[in-house]
């Protein structure tokens, strides 16, 4: 008996519809990359393992997907680490190559390789799969699309200012009844550790930070205990985690907290900077809020830290990103500072889903198909269908003189919206039965007039 064909939990196959409703995300994405100037580009699959490797962070790092050496290579395998129980190192002779866990760090790399072929500041979108080892769940996949935006060899807030108003639109533009954007600055986050006694404890007091919404404070707390950050260190923090009011009463409690910290005031001085200049510009839909435990684990953020969530559904952040003053550096290019965002497209999708907000218009299937008489008036439809194609608009014939259900089933199951019927009696008239599969109304017309009345 034959195997049930499956695939890899935490990946999905697309249908026709599906596919044609995340072209929408896509499109209305692109659409708003371009008019804010940004350019395409696109990058392999996978990259080299040194290239991702340990720009995640530990917890990052565990989740990329390695590809295993193939052919002669697998003879390199380094056998002495295994006996010796080194795993990571074992690993590494194995693998090569791994699938990219993100688009930015693969862009970084595309910066510095390519860095004499292109203008700075350099505004790039990149549209393309991701891949990471994380356990599937709801609105979490294994392999999804990301939608980056990036702007590298600038240090100016003006783009930062210039990413909420894009969030905005592009959020609005798909129609999502509500959304909030979150902002935070790594430069803050380095100030409360600083305050606190544990400096050096910056990316495990971040990391475990992050995890609030999911995990509580008592389970923040724990974590951080078990990361070795002192109770005291603890106890000073604690109460951020219920900070509340309005986005300038935050700043001047921040202000406050972190008055020894020259680094944490020059975030909340960025912070300010784009809150203010984005209440002078005007939002259309978003509520913009500064919230200081988002932290997003990554360990390359320097500066602003963006995350978006709708409001009224039980989905993770849609959107993230931030600034990242230093990560062309890890690949031997100092003083570039990029900021970018990254739009969750597979969260989107469900969302707009699940609050039923895709235009009808995407789900309407082939325009026209002709439905299949015979030999003779199968020679006449494959003319008009020639003809009607050159016209822009989406036509086929029925590929056999099945019977009239059949065809028309199949026209059902399709979504056809115009059904074409051309036997003898209409050949001999010179004119073509058209049937809006909607309405079910029928009228008899000219290919003139059937193509006027359907570009119409």
């Amino acid at each position: 008996m034959a195997q049930k064909p499956s695939i890899p939990k935490g990946t999905r196959d697309f249908l026709p519809m599906e596919v044609s409703r995340r072209n929408y995300i896509f499109t209305t994405i692109t659409k708003a990359y371009e008019k804010y100037g940004f350019s395409p580009i696109e990058t392999p699959s996978f990259e080299l393992s040194t290239t991702l490797l340990g720009k995640y962070g530990e917890e990052g790092d565990r989740l990329i997907f390695r590809i295993l050496n193939s052919g002669e290579k697998m003879k390199k395998a380094d056998l002495d680490a295994l006996s010796q129980d080194n795993l990571p190192r074992f690993a590494n002779s194995l693998s090569e190559k791994a699938l990219r866990y993100d688009l930015t760090v693969p862009f970084a790399r595309f910066v510095v390789q390519h860095q004499n072929e292109i203008a700075f500041p350099f505004k790039r979108y990149q549209i393309q799969p991701v891949w990471r080892a994380d356990r599937p769940q709801h609105g979490r996949y294994q392999e999804f699309f990301q939608c980056d935006a990036d702007v590298v060899g600038s240090d100016s807030l003006v783009y930062e200012v210039d990413f909420v108003q894009l969030l905005d639109e592009v959020l609005n533009d798909l129609k999502i009844p509500g959304f909030t954007i979150k902002m935070n600055n790594r430069k803050i986050l380095t100030g409360i550790a600083e305050v606190s006694g544990e400096a050096e404890r910056l990316i495990d007091i971040t990391v475990a930070i992050d995890k609030l919404d999911k995990i509580g404070e008592e389970g923040v707390k724990i974590e951080l205990r078990e990361k070795g950050v002192s109770d005291s260190a603890v106890q000073k923090i604690s109460p951020l985690f219920s900070f509340s009011g309005s986005n300038n009463e935050k700043l001047e409690m921040m202000r406050s907290f972190l008055a020894a910290s020259e680094t944490g005031l020059q975030g909340l001085d960025e912070l300010q900077f784009v809150l203010d200049s984005t209440t002078e510009l005007g939002l259309e839909k978003a509520d913009l809020e500064f919230d200081i435990t988002l932290a997003r684990g990554l360990n390359y953020y320097t500066g602003a830290i963006f995350e978006v969530k709708a409001h009224g559904v039980k989905m993770g952040s849609i959107v993230g990103g931030g600034r990242y003053d230093d990560l062309t550096g890890l690949f031997g290019m100092k003083g570039m500072s990029g900021v970018g965002i990254s739009f969750g497209a597979d969260r989107i999708y469900d969302i707009l889903t699940e609050l039923d907000l895709f235009p009808a218009v995407i789900d309407k299937g082939l325009t026209l198909m002709f439905v299949n008489f015979g030999e003779n008036e199968q020679k006449a439809c494959m003319k008009m269908v020639h003809q009607i194609r050159k016209e822009g608009i989406a036509c086929e014939l029925y590929p056999s003189s099945a019977k009239m259900q059949k065809q028309l089933k199949y026209a059902n199951d399709r979504n056809v919206q115009y059904v074409a019927l051309v036997g003898e009696e209409e050949l001999s008239r010179n004119v073509v039965k058209l049937k809006n599969m909607e309405s079910g109304e029928q009228q008899e017309l000219t290919l003139k007039e059937l193509i006027k009345k359907i570009r119409g």
